[in-house]
């Protein structure tokens, strides 16, 4: 059954009906309340006190819950979360005199914790979502009706919006033991803004990204990740602990920012949970855990969950590098630097049903299955993320028209030298204006990026960034024109074939892979990103690698693929590597 939108047992039910009977004030029945259950401010108004009574001397039928998933509510279970406490009773030795939940839910933790540990002098617990902060209360009743003997610490259940809750003044004089506990919402500030939620921080560009970065997405940030770093500004200078339960990506960005932040917290460790069996949902996230008021940490332990005892790996910061594996990273750290060749993104439009098309005998197909008539100037062939599977390519799957050189092009030329083309695009324009992304804004007709010079050298070397698979591609020219790729991919571009094979098969040696498995991470949304490849020191590979494998892996691909390379310019390949003598990739060739 349901009082005030909230669940309450029968048995419940029943107390609150004896206790509060013949009390008709509001603050006596909170004295009563704390008296009782040590809840404190159970009613917050004489007019609530009236309705609640009203309420409760009406049996309500179960109603169904509202689903607040979309909110990135996922509600931790009561077994998950004893779970949790006892690990951190067990494994970490916490003993926390007060506990506080910044959004407490329907108050799983709060019930764990209550039976977990022997110390607890308070609980303080904030919630928005109303009905939510009745049901926490309902639940500590349950609980200590059940459990008459428990230990009965203060407890507070605010209904307060956690970004307006001033956390600082919650500080423990007397240096208690604080555990700050609990599982912030799984959800991005753009996803709640679209739901029109006020559970949202106050507009700001938290990360102080550019503006290209802020427009194309970097700007979009986790709401756990914002309370969790709300929670260490307030806190990490306190004797106590964290313990969130957050996205992968949270702990990762913590660990990232910490090089810079230096926050008093050590012994970071990550418990990997299953969120499909303990939440219905496929996302990576696990159990943060840190200790506060400690020197300044820089990397992180992962552990199972489920069997906690040894550390399945350490990620975070060695010296000035960020890295998914500490001990690999260590044994393959002198790949790390800056690549001497500038990796590139693929094209971007936006618009794949118009601008992507496939080649059906002699005649262009586009995305909507109309066939179509241009002139085939602009036409270049594309490859994409699941068609980099091969270690050489050079046969398409798709087509796509490229109407710029270079980013800002005036596009008015194809009106007067390809008419055919002019009329499809033209024809299709109102799907151009639609096009979301503010790039496009005050931009020509027709605009495109990740377009440039670059994209019209004839040998590339590229690689997925959405597959896990280490794998890189040499990419041949079609017809005499060079193909193109598109925004999931990376690569860099070449005159010189010669020189083309000996990046790829410096790429493809185990001595990259292993590097760059040492600072990828498989729960991002790109394993790989410009980012990362430019990392991938190529200097510092050729120097180490042994002519006897260069000769025969360029004879392997001969045979295979009849490339007609040869070893001959590998010298000078290297002496082009050399920093001092690169300043930029298109003096190469």
């Amino acid at each position: 059954m349901k009082v005030f939108e909230a669940n309450i047992s029968y048995q419940t039910l029943s107390i609150l009906r004896d206790v509060l009977s013949r009390i008709d004030n509001y603050k006596s029945a909170n004295n009563k309340m704390v008296d009782c259950f040590s809840i404190h401010n159970f009613f917050d108004t004489q007019t609530e006190y009236e309705l609640f009574l009203n309420a409760i001397s009406v049996i309500e039928t179960i109603a169904l819950e509202s689903d607040r998933a979309e909110y990135g509510d996922f509600q931790t279970n009561s077994d998950l979360a004893k779970s949790v406490t006892q690990l951190l009773k067990s494994q970490k030795k916490a003993n926390p005199k007060v506990i506080i939940e910044p959004t407490c839910g329907k108050g799983n933790f709060i019930i764990a914790a209550l039976s977990t540990f022997d110390s607890l002098e308070k609980i303080i617990g904030i919630e928005i979502y109303k009905p939510y902060t009745w049901e926490t209360k309902f639940n500590i009743i349950d609980f200590y009706t059940t459990n008459p003997t428990e230990s009965k610490p203060e407890i507070e259940i605010n209904h307060f919006n956690v970004f307006d809750f001033d956390f600082k003044s919650l500080l423990n004089k007397s240096e208690d033991e604080i555990l700050i506990l609990g599982n912030p919402p799984w959800v991005t500030n753009s996803k709640l803004s679209s739901l029109e939620s006020s559970n949202l921080p106050q507009k700001s560009n938290f990360k102080k990204h550019n503006g290209f970065d802020a427009i194309t997405g970097k700007g979009n940030f986790d709401i756990g990740e914002y309370i969790t770093l709300m929670m260490l500004d307030a806190f990490h200078t306190s004797r106590g602990n964290l313990a969130f339960l957050v996205k992968n990506s949270v702990i990762k960005n913590i660990l990232f920012d910490q090089n810079l932040k230096k926050y008093r917290i050590a012994e970071i460790d990550k418990y990997n949970i299953d969120s499909k069996k303990e939440f219905g949902v496929s996302v990576d996230a696990a159990l943060l855990f840190c200790n506060f008021n400690a020197q300044p940490e820089f990397s992180c332990k992962e552990f199972d969950f489920y069997q906690p005892t040894t550390a399945a790996k350490e990620f975070g910061w060695v010296v000035d590098k960020f890295v998914s594996n500490v001990d690999l990273y260590r044994l393959n750290h002198n790949a790390d630097g800056v690549c001497q060749f500038e990796w590139r993104q693929g094209i971007k439009h936006d618009l794949s049903s118009i601008m992507e098309l496939e080649r059906n005998h002699n005649q262009f197909v586009n995305g909507k299955g109309e066939e179509i008539e241009i002139e085939e100037d602009l036409v270049f062939g594309l490859l994409k993320s699941s068609d980099l599977k091969k270690i050489v390519l050079n046969q398409p799957r798709k087509f796509t028209i490229i109407t710029q050189k270079k980013i800002g092009q005036d596009t008015s030329f194809i009106k007067h030298s390809l008419p055919k083309t002019y009329d499809y695009l033209h024809k299709n324009k109102q799907y151009f204006d639609q096009r979301k992304s503010s790039i496009y804004n005050n931009k020509p007709d027709f605009s495109i990026f990740g377009i440039g010079d670059y994209s019209f050298l004839p040998f590339k070397v590229a690689i997925s960034g959405l597959y896990k698979t280490y794998h890189f591609s040499l990419i041949l020219p079609l017809e005499e024109k060079p193909i193109m790729l598109d925004d999931t991919c990376y690569f860099l571009s070449f005159n010189s074939l010669d020189f083309a094979v000996y990046t790829l098969i410096l790429l493809n040696s185990k001595k990259t892979k292993e590097f760059l498995k040492a600072i990828t991470f498989s729960d991002a949304k790109r394993t790989f990103t410009k980012e990362v490849l430019m990392r991938i020191d190529l200097y510092k590979l050729a120097i180490e690698f042994q002519v006897e494998n260069l000769e025969t892996e360029i004879h392997s691909l001969n045979a295979i693929y009849s490339l007609n390379v040869c070893s001959e310019r590998w010298k000078d390949f290297v002496v082009a590597l050399e920093p001092k003598k690169v300043s930029k990739q298109m003096q190469l060739f």
